[in-house]
């Protein structure tokens, strides 16, 4: 374990020589505690060990799991994205329905279950945060986790030479999106315009809908902020599509002079279709941002911990142009760092939950667990696993002819286009799959993607295996359909 990862215990403090000890310490230190959790260790593996592959619905599970469909749709308003709804139990990348079926969860929750299900360093850290005395966190009490968790995160970002002196936890990452964008309008006021890229996606408040680049995600939703968009990399044409961008960057500060607050980028495409970036890119255009004096955003909601390097921006060289950055998902609680320069001198970010005590502790534990399993740099396995997965896809796209056009990503977020990149044809194998026992979700649009962003912490190449095994059975079943 990295010294950063064995400085993050969220214990409470220890007392000074002489001093009483804190009740808090000495609770955790309980041995009833200790005995407790070595119980609760001891049940779940017993009842999840058996959990290692992937297996169909219990017929006799099947009224009950209709009559909870139904509930959800009748309160929703409409059907789910996929009829799944979870016990509460699994093993690493597999995850137990309710229905008794066990599905392969090479998405999970969209990028947040890090070390996959049931994980006992996860259930461990959520007890301690079961016995602290409130549930949330907040601006009106942070206990000593709260404060670990953001050092630990400045940390992370500090240690290759980004300049982030300051941060705010939050319960999402859509919060912690907003926060960015009003450090980035307080700080460029007047400044009322961003840049973001095509295809880019922020979040679905009012605000980041408006970055977000999907019409359809802001319907009937007032425009919030003006927003113009340059091109991203084209990796079948890095120079060109650099030169594309950085001209169109440039028309448009000439066209709006000092009217950009900031500009808005995610390392890696998430949900506008696994596009990744590079140094060179990024570079090119962060420099005329630089000169015109434009602060810059990393939205690493998605892509943080997938890497070589805990943020994405590192993983690319950018350290020098990161003026704000936002974290969230498999962090379990959501945060906003900033260059000291961006803290506001008005009271603009407040939030009465910050973060629940569980989400604290479970990503401090998190971020543990990917240091502490090598995850990290050039040869770690974030990086080994990927290009395992995507030698694997390669063998499908030739068996497969015409089905597999990838793969796309970086690191431990990898896509592939389906088919002819239809959503109706995305849509298809995603379910097809589903039936099988493999979770990957869509992305993208013209074309529509199929992404898979497998648990960082425990994902070995015998679980990419049978992930490839279920996704080959799909595309045979994917074929037939289509005739």
């Amino acid at each position: 374990m990295t010294s950063s990862a064995a400085s993050s215990s969220a214990d409470a403090p220890a007392a000074s020589p002489g001093a009483t000890p804190l009740h808090a310490a000495a609770l955790q230190n309980d041995p009833r505690i200790a005995e407790a959790k070595r119980l609760i260790a001891e049940a779940i593996q017993e009842h999840t060990g058996g959990i290692n592959e992937v297996a169909a619905a219990n017929e006799q599970l099947s009224d009950a799991y209709q009559s909870i469909t139904a509930d959800y749709i009748a309160a929703r308003g409409g059907p789910p994205l996929w009829p799944y709804f979870a016990s509460g139990v699994g093993n690493g990348p597999y995850v137990e329905l309710a229905d008794g079926s066990v599905k392969m969860d090479f998405i999970g929750g969209i990028g947040v279950h890090g070390c996959g299900h049931s994980h006992p360093a996860i259930i461990d850290a959520g007890i301690d945060a079961a016995i602290e005395d409130t549930v949330m966190q907040g601006n009106l009490q942070q206990n000593v986790p709260s404060v670990q968790m953001l050092n630990r995160l400045l940390a992370l970002a500090k240690q290759t030479g980004a300049p982030l002196e300051h941060g705010l936890l939050s319960t999402s990452g859509a919060m912690a999106n907003e926060n960015a964008l009003k450090l980035a309008f307080h700080h460029s006021q007047p400044a009322n315009r961003i840049i973001a890229f095509d295809n880019a996606f922020a979040g679905r408040s009012i605000a980041l809908a408006a970055i977000t680049d999907r019409p359809s995600y802001r319907d009937g939703i007032p425009q919030a902020i003006q927003v113009d968009y340059v091109p991203f990399l084209d990796p079948h044409a890095p120079e060109k599509s650099t030169r594309w961008a950085v001209d169109e960057l440039k028309r448009l500060l000439a066209r709006y002079p000092k009217k950009h607050a900031a500009f808005w980028a995610e390392p890696i495409a998430g949900e506008g279709g696994y596009y990744a970036g590079s140094h060179d890119f990024f570079a090119a255009l962060c420099g005329p941002l630089r000169d015109a004096g434009i602060p810059i955003i990393f939205d690493e909601i998605q892509s943080f911990s997938r890497t070589s390097q805990p943020f994405a921006f590192q993983h690319y060289g950018l350290e020098s142009f990161a003026d704000i950055v936002t974290v969230g998902k498999i962090t379990q609680v959501c945060a906003t760092l900033y260059r000291k320069e961006f803290h506001p001198t008005a009271p603009i970010l407040s939030q009465t939950f910050t973060g629940s005590s569980s989400s604290i502790r479970t990503g401090l534990a998190t971020l543990d667990q990917l240091e502490s399993k090598g995850c990290f740099g050039e040869d770690g396995t974030n990086m080994a696993n990927h290009q395992y997965f995507a030698a694997q896809l390669a063998k499908l796209a030739a068996k497969h002819e015409g089905l597999v056009h990838g793969p796309f990503g970086e690191g431990m977020m990898i896509g592939f286009t389906p088919g002819d990149g239809s959503l109706d044809q995305a849509k298809l194998l995603m379910g097809i799959l589903y039936d099988l026992g493999l979770l990957g979700f869509l992305c993208g649009a013209s074309p529509v993607r199929m992404r898979f962003l497998p648990p960082p912490a425990i994902t070995t190449t015998a679980h990419i295996d049978a992930a490839i095994s279920l996704l080959d059975q799909g595309l045979s079943q994917m074929k037939a359909k289509l005739g």
